[in-house]
């Protein structure tokens, strides 16, 4: 999400507890927001569901920012969390709602594409290294979904450089040792 100097000038002047700017935030980002979600949840209505949660995030915690760094680095944190906040919301309703039927299955591979499919084994996979190592977790959504470079990584976790790579580097292997071998 590469925002231009307009769309970072809005979100200071947000920060800063300008109503209007905010508005006129919300509308500009709205498109790459919900492209960002839809890269990330495989079905369109769940990505528009992440999207809204996403911009409401954005309109209630845009004082938060504090411009250190770039306000599209921001949202892209803000956008891959609300994006797996949502999944996890998802597989948890769910959850409840089969928990009287069968046991929950993986989806039918004749009624998902191999893009889908991978995308939701990979949430699952992200939401096990969340819950058995969050550090490297944060670390691989900001490289891998994000997409930071490893400097920016490591500016926004307040670590070294090599910690970063090395965290990242962990969490790819475990990721890959949680998928299987058809992942490798």
């Amino acid at each position: 999400m590469a925002l231009d100097e307009l769309t970072e000038e809005l979100a200071r002047s947000a920060a800063a507890g300008d109503h209007r700017a905010l508005g006129e935030l919300l509308a500009r980002i709205e498109p790459d927001v919900m492209r960002h979600c839809a890269r990330i949840l495989p079905y369109h209505q769940d990505a528009e569901e992440a999207s809204q949660d996403t911009l409401l995030a954005v309109a209630r915690n845009i004082g938060r920012f504090e411009g250190r760094a770039r306000f599209s680095t921001w949202l892209h944190i803000v956008t891959a969390n609300c994006a797996r906040t949502t999944y996890r919301s998802l597989k948890r309703r769910a959850a409840e709602q089969t928990s009287d039927e069968l046991p929950m299955q993986k989806p039918d591979v004749r009624r998902v594409s191999v893009i889908a499919g991978s995308r939701l084994d990979l949430l699952d996979a992200m939401e096990a290294l969340e819950a058995d190592k969050p550090d490297l977790a944060q670390a691989l959504v900001l490289r891998d979904i994000v997409q930071l470079d490893y400097n920016e990584v490591a500016e926004q976790l307040n670590i070294p450089l090599g910690t970063a790579k090395s965290r990242i580097h962990q969490a790819r292997k475990y990721v890959q040792g949680v998928l299987g071998e058809d992942y490798r």
